[in-house]
């Protein structure tokens, strides 16, 4: 089955004259970013040019994708948009509220019971709105998307920091909050500031140990966690035609790990061999037609320096395998370097599990060179020294994993198979004696490694890297085995030492599955009834943010003062809590209960400034609320980093929070902060962070002249009465600030809806 063919061919018939448009206007080579995004925009073909990190453009993306932790809020948002249907091809994705336990039927059948009444919502309301749903046990979202929808050249958005996986199909995908996918499934422009361009030419060929996981642990490594903040990574070059399609995306999906708006690569035959080998040869003969519109051109590849913001290159013949971390993922480390490098940490060297699979790392040719390691420990007689847990990334792959033999080896060595589910990478592992908190060691194929992130123990030492790696390291159950090096001794007491991974970039037999786990949406909707109990713990229909009253905010005090990473983990923590996210109120009790308080170190500790007494975050923030004073948070650097969830914005937004203030911002979440009506705001003199007292008092003194690329100034006024004026910055359009003075951005679209 193919789906939205005519939407693919609609998009590609449009594609030869508006790349034309934006050829002669830019008047210079183009870039493969740069042809999606001026074949995308909303007003049709390109009218002037747009200047990278600056101008706010207005796109037409082809299709939305929403998983089911966040499409509660995204649909409950749209049911108040007054559109009959979605405006574009639309798709949720049951993967984020199936725990990790004890194995995959029971922990499957586990989550449908505990989430009935959430799972039945979500396929409710897409049957009635046509969106299709993908069951429970159907697969995680970003693999589902790239077997089934992603197409080279396309946009596409996503309510998952993730969506940018689809990158490896050559698209423009880029993860966004549900206020964004509102906008787009109502049939609204979206709106993304035009991203600057960073290209990594890859030369060389991959091979040994060395896998796609171990370029991007490279560059994040070389750019940080906010180094591609507001920019496209564009990947070229010979190297990168060398890559499979699924090893594209694993690079591209873990490019949310350094910041970047999306990643994405040129169209070549290992997309053509991956569409045709997932029932898509239309789509192939379809893009072979305007091929060379969904790559860069020659030109730009040629002279990257003349056409990119910033080249960064790698030699693939030179990469060593990688293992990232603890507790960020750019903390980047060569396999061969990690014996050394333990020497002056305290990082437990034990490591107690192996995990395989996310959305990064689930592919059939991920499991295969993983299996592949299984099987030698297996035939040499080597036992593993740490458990291990395999996620398959969906149903399609678990079905024909399991065919080829694959399921059969990870389980004769014992390892665990869980649900085609998020499972341990989004804290869904209810892992056995997590709750001591012991120090340990685990290592992944996942994407992220934030303290707690996995199995809510701040003192997991999470370390990232691919899963044949995983693999070899569990089994030795050694953080510093180098398997290309060291030997392990085997049941017999020899000495032995593992092969080089092998596996296969596509099944030889095929793709094969039974029932993939899809429900289509109904015909007509309009007589489904999508109901929600007012008494539902789960589920909460919501209530319009109040407009701003045109006046300035004065008297606010601080809810806190985040120090140092602040993640949507930190803000709006994942694990038992997406059992709440559809219910605004309830999961607001957990509104930056893991931010460090930058007065006395604690988490979840503040003072109340009302009482003088010390509370948790949630509780002063209702405490303020209810007394009708406002709030204030102030962060650090690329506040918000991580996941694209909004309910770090609405929560704080839900509990009379005005104004987030910190030194720099991860661009998901700044720009749910505007959706929500909130006012995002950055120090324009960094070192002002430290004159915010745990006491003050603050009004902003100009906010009734809030207008784009003008300051606004904050009075901080201190318990001795003396005064600090902090000058603030904000990257505000008009339109921006017309969804702070509505109270939000949806509140705009019920109000141009109402009037149509």
């Amino acid at each position: 089955m193919i789906f939205d063919l005519d939407m693919i061919k609609a998009v590609y018939a449009k594609y030869p004259e508006r790349i034309a448009a934006a050829r002669k206007l830019l008047n210079k080579p183009l870039t493969l970013s740069e042809k999606i995004l001026y074949a995308h925009l909303w007003d049709g073909e390109a009218q002037e040019v747009f200047t990278r990190g600056k101008s706010y453009v207005d796109f037409a993306p082809d299709r939305v994708a929403m998983q089911d932790a966040t499409a509660q809020m995204a649909l409950l948002q749209f049911m108040q948009a007054g559109k009959p249907t979605a405006a574009v091809p639309s798709t949720v994705h049951a993967d984020h509220l199936i725990q990790a336990r004890i194995g995959a039927d029971k922990d499957l059948q586990e989550a449908i019971n505990k989430n009935n009444e959430v799972f039945n919502f979500l396929s409710s309301v897409s049957s009635k709105y046509g969106i299709g749903f993908w069951k429970p046990g159907a697969g995680i979202i970003h693999q589902v998307v790239l077997e089934n929808y992603a197409f080279p050249g396309g946009m596409m958005i996503g309510t998952d920091s993730h969506t940018v996986n689809a990158g490896g199909l050559g698209m423009v995908a880029i993860g966004v909050g549900g206020a964004d996918a509102v906008d787009v499934m109502a049939g609204m422009a979206w709106e993304l500031k035009f991203p600057k361009l960073i290209g990594v030419k890859l030369t060389g060929k991959l091979s040994g140990w060395t896998a796609p996981k171990d370029i991007i642990l490279k560059v994040a490594g070389i750019l940080t966690v906010k180094g591609g903040t507001g920019s496209i990574v564009e990947y070229f070059g010979e190297g990168a035609k060398s890559l499979s399609c699924t090893g594209k995306g694993t690079i591209c999906n873990m490019g949310a790990e350094i910041g970047a708006t999306t990643s994405t690569f040129g169209y070549d035959d290992s997309m053509r061999r991956y569409l045709t080998a997932t029932g898509r040869k239309e789509v192939v003969e379809l893009a072979d037609q305007i091929a060379d519109h969904l790559t860069g051109d020659d030109e730009v590849y040629a002279h990257p320096e003349k056409y990119f913001d910033q080249v960064i290159e790698i030699n693939l013949d030179e990469l060593e395998p990688h293992i990232n971390g603890p507790f960020t993922p750019d903390l980047a480390t060569p396999v061969s370097k990690m014996k050394e490098v333990l020497k002056g940490k305290d990082w437990p060297k034990d490591v107690e599990w192996g995990l395989i699979g996310s959305c990064t790392n689930s592919s059939y040719e991920d499991i295969s060179r993983a299996a592949s390691i299984a099987k030698q420990a297996i035939d040499k007689g080597l036992k593993p020294k740490a458990e291990f847990g395999i996620n398959p990334g969906s149903e399609q792959v678990r079905f024909t994993i399991a065919r080829d033999g694959f399921i059969e080896i990870f389980e004769d060595l014992g390892a665990m198979v869980f649900t085609n589910a998020c499972g341990p990478c989004i804290g869904q592992w209810d892992r056995a004696g997590a709750s001591e908190e012991k120090k340990n060691t685990i290592v992944h194929s996942f994407n992220r490694n934030f303290s707690k992130r996995a199995d809510g123990n701040p003192n997991t030492h999470a370390f990232v890297t691919s899963p044949e790696m995983v693999a070899a390291i569990a089994i030795s159950g050694k953080l510093d085995f180098n398997p290309i090096t060291d030997t392990l001794i085997n049941d017999k007491g020899e000495a032995v030492k593992f092969d080089d991974p092998t596996g296969f970039e596509l099944p030889p037999k095929g793709f094969d599955v039974e029932d993939p786990g899809y429900q289509a949406p109904a015909q007509d909707g309009s007589g489904i009834e999508v109901k929600v109990n007012p008494d539902s713990s789960r589920l909460q229909l919501l209530d319009p943010f109040a407009p701003w009253n045109g006046q300035n905010i004065t008297g606010a005090k601080l809810l806190i003062k985040a120090f140092g990473k602040c993640t949507t983990d930190h803000i709006s923590m994942a694990g038992p809590w997406l059992r709440y996210r559809g219910h605004l109120d309830n999961i607001s009790n957990n509104l930056l209960i893991g931010a460090v308080n930058a007065f006395g170190g604690a988490t979840n500790e503040v003072v109340n400034q009302l009482t003088g007494e010390k509370m948790e975050v949630p509780a002063s923030a209702r405490a303020y609320k209810a007394a009708n004073v406002p709030s204030i948070v102030v962060g650090d650097h690329n506040y918000g980093e991580g996941s694209s969830r909004e309910h770090a914005a609405m929560e704080p937004r839900h509990l009379g929070v005005r104004a987030v203030i910190v030194k720099s911002f991860a661009r998901i979440h700044e720009t749910n902060l505007k959706k929500q009506g909130m006012l995002g705001l950055t120090f324009v003199n960094e070192a002002d962070y430290d004159k915010v007292l745990e006491d003050d008092t603050f009004n902003f003194i100009d906010l009734e002249h809030f207008a784009p690329e003008k300051n606004l100034t904050l009075e901080a006024v201190h318990a001795d009465g003396s005064k600090d004026l902090i000058p603030l910055a904000h990257t505000y359009n008009q339109a921006q600030i017309d969804w702070f003075i509505a109270g939000s951005a949806l509140n705009l679209i019920k109000t141009q809806a109402a009037s149509n």
